[in-house]
């Protein structure tokens, strides 16, 4: 089995996402349940407008949250990070659009997974640890 040292700022190998595109740049805390990520928002984010990260690029970093718990999952067996989409989006709700420059965290929780599709739970905050976004989504990896 592979490990990697927590924090592991270069994630560019454990998801399936490329730059521009990428809305997760550091893995904190990984367990079969729970994970934590970061996210610098900066100037060449292809979500930022009017020096905010946009609704679209929020829940982008959302997914890729979850991409970056199955993506590490997969490392973790020497396995190559699957390529995934959302399923369906049970919720969603967002208090606050994070700034340019701000790091956000967001949590995902595990909720049920079976056969390739997650059922998740996800909060995202801000530096000052307010809660500024949460939702429920479904993962499914494409076979």
């Amino acid at each position: 089995m592979t490990t990697q040292t927590l924090p592991i700022t270069d994630i560019t190998h454990l998801i399936p996402q490329k730059t521009p595109f990428v809305m997760v740049d550091t893995l904190v805390k990984f367990s079969a349940e729970q994970l934590v990520s970061k996210f610098k928002i900066l100037e060449t984010n292809i979500f930022v407008e009017n020096t905010v990260l946009t609704e679209a690029g929020l829940v982008e970093n959302m997914a890729q949250s979850v991409a970056l718990h199955t993506g590490y999952d997969f490392y973790l067996k020497n396995e190559a990070p699957p390529v995934g989409y959302i399923g369906s989006i049970k919720s969603i709700k967002i208090e606050k659009l994070p700034k340019l420059h701000e790091i956000i965290s967001t949590h995902v929780t595990i909720l049920h997974e079976f056969m390739g599709v997650t059922m998740v739970e996800i909060q995202v905050f801000n530096e000052a640890q307010q809660e500024i976004a949460k939702g429920e989504m479904k993962t499914v990896i494409a076979s």
